[in-house]
């Protein structure tokens, strides 16, 4: 179960960084304007890293911060993109909502095994 989970988290990375660098005409957009996109995308990817990584989960939200600085930094370069620090305050804080998350589901988890 836990490589399903694993596979899982670095499809949806894999995914996030396409819609991220890719054409912008190439996005998915939903109702719920560009923050809430955002929010959403992250917020499911922190999920499953925390989810995938439990026993790391520290080390999984301080290197997702990083890394979505680098990606915010990466839109610079790409042609049709901008980068915003708005995007990356509201990607890092949903990715770490997300891996909080993973903990109240764990503990939820195992109140219910008990």
């Amino acid at each position: 179960m836990i490589l399903f989970v694993r596979l899982l988290a670095w499809l949806l990375a894999a995914a996030v960084t396409f819609a991220t660098l890719g054409p912008p005409s190439l996005r998915p957009h939903l109702s719920i304007g560009q923050d809430g996109e955002h929010a959403l995308a992250f917020l499911v990817v922190g999920l499953a890293f925390g989810l995938a990584y439990s026993q790391r989960r520290l080390a999984v939200s301080v290197i997702g911060v990083v890394l979505i600085g680098i990606l915010e930094l990466l839109q610079l370069i790409m042609p049709g993109r901008h980068a915003r620090l708005e995007d990356f305050a509201v990607d890092a804080l949903a990715a770490c909502i997300g891996i909080a998350l993973s903990v109240a589901l764990d503990r939820a988890m195992a109140r219910f095994r008990a």
